[in-house]
């Protein structure tokens, strides 16, 4: 069980650092967190309280999606992500400014934290714990309609980026960085990760020198 929750909040502290980079790449955050930073700068509160709010919802989505009851165990992420959210943007990173930074050096930090993120992300799904919703959200995408989890998360954030565009969020570079390079970084990392994870997760190692 130690595995797993260490190998979860690993995932959940990569992927919102990749966040974090993305937002102060300064060149349009990515789909989701520009969703929620126009939310904030509309309606005052932390990005990371908005992240908070709007995944409650998605829980409910993601339960008609899949034909099942919410799954009120991903509040517990929902928390949790908030919190790493937050103390990304506003601890690590409060002071910094690449705004008047070079442009190479600005696509470069936005590249970075893609990747980055789509590595939190094929990480934190590996021990299968409950998910935040807005992860579980592109999975149950691509149950629903038969899609790879690439295509999946390539939808959800087509459609999100259009939201974020409507409510005045960053959009930008950065938000079609995450559009077209995201599902298919997860899609990398995962199937790299998966194999990884279980060489060596303690319950696998110990069947094997049973067997051997």
């Amino acid at each position: 069980m130690l595995y797993r929750i260490t190998v979860y909040l690993l995932g959940m502290f990569t992927n919102f650092f990749g966040v974090a980079l993305i937002i102060n790449a300064t060149l349009g955050a990515g789909f989701w967190t520009s969703f929620f930073i126009g939310l904030s700068d509309k309606l005052g509160y932390t990005v990371g309280f908005w992240y908070g709010i709007t995944q409650f919802i998605i829980i409910f989505v993601n339960g008609w999606l899949v034909k099942q009851a919410p799954e009120y165990r991903a509040i517990i992420p929902v928390l949790l992500e908030s919190v790493i959210l937050d103390f990304w943007l506003e601890i690590v990173f409060a002071r910094i400014d690449l705004t008047t930074a070079p442009f190479l050096f600005q696509v470069g930090t936005l590249l970075a934290g893609v990747i980055i993120v789509g590595l939190g992300v094929a990480v934190y799904i590996l021990p299968q714990f409950p998910r935040a919703p807005v992860d579980q959200l592109f999975l149950a995408v691509s149950h629903r309609f038969s899609l790879s989890l690439r295509m999946g998360q390539t939808l959800v954030a087509a459609i999100m980026a259009s939201a974020a565009f409507v409510i005045g969020g960053p959009v930008g570079l950065g938000t079609l960085a995450g559009i077209l390079f995201l599902g298919p970084a997860i899609q990398y990392w995962y199937t790299r990760a998966y194999p990884m994870y279980y060489r060596f997760h303690p319950q696998y190692q110990d069947e094997t020198e049973i067997v051997y």
